[in-house]
């Protein structure tokens, strides 16, 4: 199931993602997209203390947080770009391929 999410240029966008792993509290874990054409780029990644990594292209607009209690994983995205529309995948940094085995969320950014 593809999940959708709209909005504009400048606008805000929360993504989120459960887990259904009993190490989750141990796994570093990654926000990822893909766009038509190109590759399954690393948004984003947290560790299991919380140590966070952003693109280029995305840091000081993204925030990833993870909660251990839930098993979730979410990704504040501000002042949307038009090129940050693709779909978006959550995985745990080990799993391969993770564009084409995660659940997606597709984004879209109008100007």
């Amino acid at each position: 199931e593809v999940q959708l999410v709209e909005t504009e240029a400048g606008g805000s966008a929360r993504l989120s993602c459960t887990i259904s792993d009993s190490n989750f509290d141990d796994s570093e874990m990654a926000w990822y997209r893909q766009s038509p054409g190109n590759g399954c780029d690393v948004v984003s990644t947290i560790t299991a203390d919380g140590t966070t990594y952003y693109a280029s292209s995305v840091k000081g607009r993204f925030a990833i947080f993870r909660d251990n209690a839930k098993n979730t994983v979410d990704l504040q995205m501000n002042d949307l770009k038009p090129e940050d529309a693709a779909g978006y995948y959550c995985a745990q940094v080990t799993l391969i391929d993770p564009c084409s085995s995660g659940q997606r969320t597709q984004v879209t950014v109008s100007p």
